[in-house]
């Protein structure tokens, strides 16, 4: 049997569900997938998957668990689990967020979580209105707002954000990112930390010599606070060609990562096409035990469906 390697993404595990995003991983859905992998594939910590993809004895099914961003559940309620059902994982980290920022996204979240409604009136920041009447409205509208700023300048981005909350009437929730405490919690139990940037931008979005800065800052800080090399990074968003580019794989290489992931599917194989600095990962996004392994080898057979992974 050929040797694959499978690299899974995950970014929150919630202690209970959350309505408004229930596709969102949660505990009991969480154990579930660990029970199931470690039953069928072989858990490796990155670090080593990327050793033996190189000396050639990686097993037939190795897979590696990884998380982006830097949430505080991760500490909270994901590394308990992990423990128990011994599992390794890689911890990608944002480090702009550390100790009660939050990322754009979640500040466009709390703010049509929390918009009065019937209508969340945008008009001002050229964003249009958006029925928040129900939870399916809420659902979509955050879609739709998420997918219109995504892409825009990283400054611009930030700024419609924290305008869209102040409209809407809503304030930040409570810090949803992990604390120094929490990092350096996951770092003492084994677990990898790997670097994520330091502000989380969609790297071809900036100058070169900005995506640099930004890549070298956040290695340089997480280094700083867990006094360990880090070797690992993660493209945010990751999708190649779109998110990142060639200069940016050089970006990687020359500051000294011995391997980085993208948000493309498929997986890594022994071998001459093999590019450490490019290894694929994936979620299986589905809840039922035979649907998601079957996932899991449509993946090692490299189909890709179309699933939004962003990291």
């Amino acid at each position: 049997m050929t040797a694959t390697l499978s690299i899974l993404i995950y970014h929150r595990v919630l202690a209970r569900p959350d309505p408004l995003f229930p596709g969102e991983i949660d505990a009991p859905l969480f154990e579930r997938q660990l029970r199931l992998l470690k039953r069928f594939y072989a858990p490796l910590p990155l670090s080593v998957a990327v050793q033996r993809l190189q000396d050639g004895s990686l097993p037939p099914r190795a897979a590696c668990i990884t998380f982006d961003d830097g949430y505080a559940d991760n500490a909270q309620v994901a590394l308990p689990l992990l423990q128990r059902h011994g599992w390794p994982a890689t911890f990608f980290i944002a480090t702009d967020y550390l100790n009660g920022g939050q990322m754009w996204n979640d500040t466009v979240i709390d703010a049509v979580r929390q918009a009065p409604g019937p209508v969340l009136d945008l008009r001002e920041q050229a964003l249009g209105t958006y029925p928040v009447a129900s939870l399916a409205q809420r659902q979509a509208a955050i879609a739709t707002l998420l997918g219109q700023l995504k892409y825009l300048p990283f400054d611009r981005r930030q700024q419609l954000a924290m305008q869209i909350l102040r409209q809407a009437g809503a304030t930040a929730g409570p810090p949803a990112m992990l604390s120094t405490a929490q990092l350096r919690q996951l770092h003492a139990a084994g677990m990898a930390v790997g670097a994520h940037t330091a502000s989380h931008p969609i790297l071809s979005t900036l100058p070169d010599h900005a995506a640099q800065r930004d890549i070298a800052d956040g290695k340089r800080q997480l280094e700083g606070l867990i006094q360990a090399p880090v070797t690992l990074f993660a493209y945010p968003n990751g999708k190649a060609g779109r998110d990142y580019g060639a200069p940016h794989v050089a970006m990687v290489k020359s500051l000294g990562f011995q391997a980085a992931v993208a948000t493309d599917w498929g997986v890594a194989r022994p071998g001459a096409g093999l590019d450490l600095l490019q290894l694929p990962r994936f979620t299986p996004w589905d809840r039922g035990r035979l649907a998601f392994l079957w996932r899991m080898r449509q993946n090692r057979r490299q189909a890709h469906p179309a699933h939004p992974d962003a990291g």
